[in-house]
């Protein structure tokens, strides 16, 4: 029974992406403030990608600059989360081409660049890299409010982003995953409405050696274990992948048990093979520097309530290994 450390703390989702200077904060080269929305929460805010103006498209900061912060911190190895080049993908206009700038350039280009990210992160330390895919479940939800979403781009972003793991050996893609959730932000959820059957199928075809989903959120956990066991895959091009089930619900302030961790892990343990099986976090615990915490009351409050979570998450998964004999 495997456990999955978290993250090393975030900012905003633009200064993790590498499209801001992480010293001064300003755009990369080339690009705009105005783009198209992200995702519309829940409780109805939004977050707003910038607009490519032209090319060549380089990232401004790399996720290794973040690690090599979080270093003289930590007294374990460190998994990092990057960007998915599915989400870069939505700089480019959605219809027409930009002047001079083709999108199969600006695709060649990106994933140069997300791949230059994810070597340099594993050179600078970093034991993991996890690829945040938060936008594969909202590809399902047909929302007229944001264009992109009513597109069915899900397949085309599996293609993109497999062409980036796939430049990797399978003994680096051991190491690489893929962490899937409804969105997490502000205490609220962009699609938590889609069902899982519209993206694990196809999400466990990116060969990616390990998968952090989000489920301690999930109305119906059985249902969606039992999707994982059939859809992961023992072989995916040369790695097993590994399914980190979320044990944890960083967006409530009640903190679990240890012995409510455990029983999840064991249900899920009826499903997907325990060789394969671990646990995590459903998502980060406070994902952008500006998120406000507001069923905790406060992000000083939500901090305290996280160490407690880690802590239920890492004596439950002890108590499951024992109860399944690992």
């Amino acid at each position: 029974m495997r456990d999955a450390s978290p993250l090393p703390p975030n900012n905003d989702g633009l200064s993790r992406t590498g499209l801001r200077c992480q010293c001064c904060g300003r755009l990369a080269d080339n690009l705009a403030a105005d783009g198209q929305y992200f995702a519309i929460f829940d409780d109805g805010h939004h977050r707003q990608l910038p607009r490519l103006t032209g090319g060549p498209f380089r990232y401004k900061t790399f996720a290794s600059d973040y690690l090599a912060k979080s270093k003289p911190y930590a007294t374990k190895p460190l998994k990092q989360a990057v960007i998915a080049p599915s989400m870069l993908s939505l700089l480019y206009p959605l219809d027409g081409v930009l002047d001079g700038y083709s999108r199969e350039q600006f695709l060649s280009d990106l994933c140069d660049e997300a791949e230059k990210d994810i070597r340099q992160t594993f050179k600078a330390g970093a034991a993991r890299v996890s690829i945040d895919f938060t936008e594969g479940r909202l590809t399902s939800k047909n929302d007229p409010r944001n264009p992109w979403t009513g597109r069915q781009m899900l397949e085309q972003f599996i293609a993109l982003n497999n062409t980036v793991i796939d430049r990797f050996t399978a003994e680096e893609r051991v190491n690489i995953g893929i962490h899937t959730c409804p969105g997490g932000d502000m205490d609220s959820v962009h699609s938590a409405d889609v069902d899982y059957a519209d993206l694990l199928p196809s999400m466990f075809s990116m060969n990616a050696g390990y998968f952090l989903l989000q489920l301690a959120s999930e109305k119906d956990k059985e249902y969606v274990y039992r999707l994982v066991g059939e859809h992961s895959r023992d072989d995916a091009n040369g790695v097993p992948q590994v399914c980190f089930i979320g044990v944890i619900d960083p967006l409530n302030p009640t903190v679990e048990t240890p012995e409510q961790v455990a029983d999840d892990l064991v249900a899920a343990s009826r499903y997907i093979p325990t060789e394969r099986l671990g646990s995590t976090d459903d998502c980060g615990f406070s994902p952008f520097s500006i998120d406000s915490k507001p069923k905790h009351g406060s992000p000083d409050f939500a901090r305290d309530v996280a160490f407690q979570k880690i802590t239920a998450r890492v004596r439950g998964t002890e108590i499951a290994a024992a109860r399944l004999h690992l």
